[in-house]
């Protein structure tokens, strides 16, 4: 659980930033240049953040970091320009595409270990639509956000798929325990 909301202006002030550090990117321009004294102490906070660009409700981009390790608005506007043009799953955000973008954050909480005895356990204990989920096995390491649980609802889906999405066989978590670890998002988007 998120302990201290972000109020409707310091949302939508990260929304407007994050437009536009997307449109600054695309346009090979430097990154915003911040004044942390411009900004609430909320945003001021280190704070971690994915920012997810979809595009006719499909997803164009999605890049975030898992640990807070800078301010959250800076955190905010970097992840949004490497969602434009870094997310190795797609073709860079070309100009002409950013006035089509919907722009959705999601601040994460700290991960915190999800110890496990069997796979079991695992399923029985995840919460679907609530746990953002961290799979490790050795160096891969993979994440699904919490908004994935709906589109797949199944845990023992929503698993294989993180399995995949980590290079590894989908039946990995079956087969041997996995460093796991859970957080939750305050997630917003744009209207």
């Amino acid at each position: 659980m998120i302990a201290n909301p972000l109020s409707f202006d310091e949302k939508r002030l990260l929304l407007e930033l994050a437009r536009r550090s997307i449109e600054l990117a695309v346009n090979q321009q430097p990154l915003l240049q911040l004044d942390m004294d411009e900004f609430s102490p909320a945003l001021c906070e280190d704070g971690a953040a994915f920012v997810t660009l979809t595009e006719d409700g499909e997803l164009r981009g999605c890049i975030g970091a898992l640990e807070a390790y800078q301010p959250l608005v800076q955190d905010v506007c970097e992840h949004a320009a490497a969602a434009a043009l870094e997310d190795y799953r797609f073709l860079p955000v070309r100009p002409e595409e950013v006035a089509h973008l919907k722009i959705e954050i999601s601040r994460l909480t700290t991960p915190v270990p999800f110890p496990y005895d069997q796979p079991a356990d695992l399923l029985r204990k995840l919460r679907p639509g609530i746990d953002g989920v961290i799979l490790r096995d050795g160096i891969r390491r993979a994440t699904f956000l919490p908004q994935v649980w709906e589109d797949v609802p199944d845990p023992s889906e929503f698993l294989a798929h993180l399995c995949m999405k980590m290079g590894a066989p989908a039946n990995l978590w079956q087969k041997k325990l996995l460093q796991v670890s859970v957080y939750e998002v305050e997630e917003f988007k744009e209207e």
